[in-house]
């Protein structure tokens, strides 16, 4: 399982996980399942289904924010890293 490196951009694919870290220090964060893309490079807004309340929106992501690619098979590289 991969996460995007701090300060080289966001990218994400459908499928992959976004996390958001809390407001305030002990209160949760939140996670979504990125389910499309606004523009086929994988840069920000995405539609994101968000674990706790079942919802979609439109997500332009923070600096609190990462992607976790979860289905990056080893030894493939994915398209926006090639």
């Amino acid at each position: 399982m991969k996460t995007n490196v701090p300060g080289t951009g966001v990218h994400a694919e459908v499928g992959d996980q976004i996390v958001v870290g809390g407001p305030t220090v002990g209160t949760p964060g939140r996670d979504g399942e990125v389910i499309a893309l606004h523009h086929e490079d994988g840069t920000p807004p995405y539609d994101v289904r968000w674990s706790d309340t079942g919802r979609t929106t439109v997500f332009f992501p923070g600096p609190d924010a990462h992607v976790r690619h979860l289905h990056t098979e080893p030894g493939r590289p994915r398209r926006t890293e090639r």
